[in-house]
Parts: C-alpha cells; sequence; structure tokens
C-alpha cells in the first residue's frame, strides 16, 4: 500500500542518505485519496525523482545491454 509500506520504506531510505527514485505505476493504495495523497503530495519530499514504470524498465534494459556488450569485450579481449 503506497500509503503506508512505500512510503514508509521511501521516507526511511530518504533519511539515511539514499537518492531515492519512486516508480509511480508499481504501487496502489485505497481508497484513491489515500494513494493521491502518497503518490502525489507525500512522497515526493523524499524522493529525487517519481517516474513511470515504463521507464524503469526502460533503464534497467538499457544497463543490462550496456553491460551485456562490457562483458562481450572483456571474453573477447582475454582471448587474444
Amino acid at each position: 500500500m503506497a500509503n503506508t509500506c512505500v512510503e514508509s520504506t521511501i521516507r526511511f531510505a530518504a533519511e539515511l542518505g539514499y537518492d531515492v527514485t519512486m516508480a509511480k505505476h508499481a504501487a496502489a493504495s485505497f481508497p484513491d485519496e489515500e494513494m493521491h495523497a502518497a503518490i502525489d503530495i507525500n512522497i515526493p519530499n523524499y524522493t529525487s525523482a517519481t517516474v513511470a514504470t515504463n521507464e524503469v524498465v526502460a533503464a534497467i534494459s538499457s544497463l543490462y545491454a550496456a553491460l551485456s556488450v562490457c562483458t562481450a569485450r572483456r571474453r573477447a579481449a582475454s582471448e587474444n
């Protein structure tokens, strides 16, 4: 639930000095008012960014692709 579990975890991480990014569409809460309060009012006070889930997936995919290229280059270099 965004208004309890997610919000408290984000707050604690920020207090520990982490740079927190929230995947907006990966959390839910009921009723809608509590979801709005958490996502749009409270959580932005503790996050550096609140982004769509597909943006997070795209960023992870890009990092994975770059890591795969680096790994392939290291293997090729070690074989020579």
